[in-house]
C-alpha cells in the first residue's frame, strides 16, 4: 500500500515538475519572442532614422524622402497602406505628397464616384486634396491631435470602401514648432490585428520625427535654392557690367567721366556713350522704376533700344521719341523710365539736351562758381503711347564755357539716406561740385561719392547711384 501512494506521490511529482517545465518553457519562449519583437521594432525604427538623415544629407528628391517616410511607418508597424499629405504654402489645403497603392481614403469619397468606369483609386489619391472639415484626415489636421482608429469606430466605416477595406488606422498630424507641416496616416486591412495604444505611442514617435526631417529638408531645399540664384545674379551682375561703358570716351574739346554703384547684384541704372558720328557723341543716363532683376532687364531693353536709334541723329528728342514708341508696348503699367540724353559736338561747347521726366541735370559755371538747375520739360518713357510724349518732350541746347561743368545723376545720389533716414539732398551735392569743380571731371564724380560714402555710414545703400560729368576743357 504504501508502495502505492509513494509511487503515486512520485508520480505527481513528476507531472508537476513537467507541467512547471513546459510552462517556464512557454514563458521563455514567449519572453524571447517578445524580445525579438522589440529588437525587430528598434532595428527597424533605427534604419528608419538612418535612411531620414540619409535622405538628408544626400541630394534626393522630396518625393524619395515623403516615400521613405510613409514606407518607413509601414515597415516598422507592420502597416498595410498609408500615405503622407503636406499643407500648401497658404495653409489652406493638404496635397497628397505619397501614397501607397492600397492606401485606404481618409476622407469622404461619393460611393457613386467609384462606380465611373474610368475611376482608379492610386490616380485619385494622387491627385485629391484635402480641406480642413474633409473626413478624418481634415479634423486630424485642423485639431492638431493624433488619432487611433480600431474596434467598432464608427469612422472606420467610410475608411472600408477603399482599396484596403481597412481594419485599423492611425493618424498624426506633423508640426515644427508652431508651423503646421500635414498628416502621416497608415492603416491595417483585414486579417491583421488592430494597432494597439504601444503602437500608436510608436507611430507618434515616427510623425514627430518625419515632422523634423521634412522642415529640415525645406530648410536645406531654400537654402540650394538661395544658392542658385545668388549664383544666377552673379552672371546676371557681369552681364550688366559688360554692357556699361569701361571706359570714357575721348571727344575733342570736353572731359567725361562717369559711375554706376548698384543697390543691389544687379541695377535698374543706366549710363551709356554712344558715337552718333564722326564729330558727335551721345550721353545718356536713365533710371527705371523699381529695382533688381525685372529694372535689370528693362534697363538692357532701354540700351538696345537706344543705341539702334541713335546713329547719325543729332536731335536727341526724335531719339528718345522712337525708343518710347519701341518700349510703351513692353513695358508693364506700374513701370517706366526716366531718362536725359545728351550730344555733344566736339571742338564746341555746344550741348544737345532732351530730359525725358529724369532729374534736372545740373550745370556749374566756372565764372562765378554758382550751380543751377538744367530743367527743360518731358516725360517719362513708358508712361504714354506718343501723344503726350512727343508733345512735351523737345531738345534744349546749351553752350559750356571753358571750366563749365554739367553734371548728369539719379536719384540715388540726392535721397541717399544716412543711419537717421536723412537724405544726402540737394544741397549736399551742390556743395560737392562746387568744391571739386577744379579737379576736372573725375574730380568730381571722386569728391561726390566719398561724400556719399562718409553721409551713408554703414547704413545700407536702398537705391542705384549713377553720375556722368562733362566739363569743357
Amino acid at each position: 500500500m504504501w508502495s502505492a501512494v509513494l509511487l503515486a506521490l512520485l508520480a505527481l511529482t513528476a507531472g508537476t515538475f513537467a507541467y512547471v517545465y513546459r510552462r517556464q518553457r512557454l514563458m521563455i519562449d514567449a519572453l524571447r519572442k517578445a524580445r525579438e519583437k522589440i529588437q525587430l521594432e528598434e532595428t527597424r525604427v533605427f534604419d528608419f532614422l538612418h535612411g531620414l538623415g540619409a535622405a538628408l544629407t544626400a541630394v534626393s528628391k522630396p518625393a524619395d524622402l515623403h516615400m521613405l517616410i510613409v514606407e518607413g511607418a509601414l515597415r516598422i508597424l507592420d502597416g498595410h497602406g498609408g500615405a503622407l499629405y503636406l499643407s500648401d504654402r497658404a495653409g489652406d489645403i493638404l496635397r497628397p505628397a505619397f501614397a501607397t497603392r492600397n492606401c485606404p481614403p481618409f476622407f469622404d469619397v461619393p460611393e457613386k464616384l467609384t462606380r465611373e468606369p474610368n475611376f482608379s483609386w492610386p490616380g485619385y489619391l494622387r491627385l485629391r486634396t484635402v480641406a480642413p472639415e474633409d473626413g478624418v484626415l481634415g479634423s486630424v489636421w485642423s485639431e492638431q491631435e493624433p488619432l487611433l482608429l480600431r474596434g467598432e469606430d464608427s469612422r472606420l466605416v467610410s475608411l472600408r470602401i477603399g482599396p484596403l477595406r481597412t481594419k485599423s488606422a492611425m493618424l498624426c498630424p506633423l508640426f515644427y514648432g508652431e508651423e503646421s507641416l500635414g498628416v502621416l496616416a497608415i492603416a491595417r486591412g483585414p486579417g491583421s490585428d488592430d494597432f494597439i495604444p504601444s503602437d500608436f505611442q510608436i507611430f507618434k514617435a515616427i510623425s514627430e520625427q518625419s515632422a523634423f526631417a521634412l522642415y529640415t529638408a525645406t530648410i536645406f531645399s531654400e537654402a540650394a535654392e538661395k544658392k542658385r540664384l545668388d549664383q544666377d545674379l552673379q552672371v546676371a551682375h557681369e552681364i550688366q557690367r559688360i554692357l556699361l561703358p569701361a571706359n570714357a570716351p575721348e571727344i575733342s574739346g570736353f572731359q567725361i567721366s562717369g559711375i554706376n554703384v548698384p543697390a543691389r547684384q544687379v541695377s535698374g541704372d543706366y549710363y551709356d556713350y554712344i558715337c552718333v558720328d564722326d564729330t558727335h557723341c551721345g550721353l545718356a543716363i536713365a533710371d527705371v522704376s523699381g529695382k533688381g532683376v525685372p529694372a535689370s532687364l528693362i534697363m538692357a531693353m532701354c540700351r538696345s533700344v537706344l543705341r539702334s536709334q541713335a546713329s547719325n541723329q543729332l536731335s536727341p528728342s526724335t531719339v528718345l521719341r522712337e525708343v518710347n514708341a519701341q518700349l510703351f508696348p513692353d513695358i508693364k503699367e506700374d513701370m517706366f523710365i526716366s531718362m536725359a540724353y545728351a550730344i555733344i559736338q566736339q571742338d564746341s561747347g555746344t550741348i544737345t539736351l532732351c530730359r525725358a521726366g529724369h532729374d534736372a541735370p545740373l550745370l556749374y559755371s566756372a565764372r562765378d562758381k554758382t550751380v543751377s538747375k538744367i530743367n527743360p520739360p518731358g516725360m517719362a518713357l513708358g508712361i504714354d503711347s506718343g501723344g503726350v510724349f512727343n508733345r512735351v518732350t523737345n531738345d534744349f541746347s546749351l553752350t559750356l564755357e571753358t571750366d563749365d561743368c554739367l553734371v548728369l545723376y539719379t536719384d540715388g545720389v540726392t535721397e541717399a539716406l544716412d543711419s537717421q533716414g536723412e537724405e544726402f539732398g540737394m544741397a549736399s551735392v551742390i556743395k560737392a561740385i562746387q568744391a571739386s569743380a577744379s579737379e576736372g571731371a573725375a574730380g568730381i564724380i571722386t569728391r561726390l561719392t566719398d561724400d556719399l560714402r562718409a553721409f551713408v555710414g554703414n547704413h545700407p545703400q536702398h537705391d542705384d547711384i549713377t553720375l556722368i560729368v562733362i566739363r569743357k576743357k
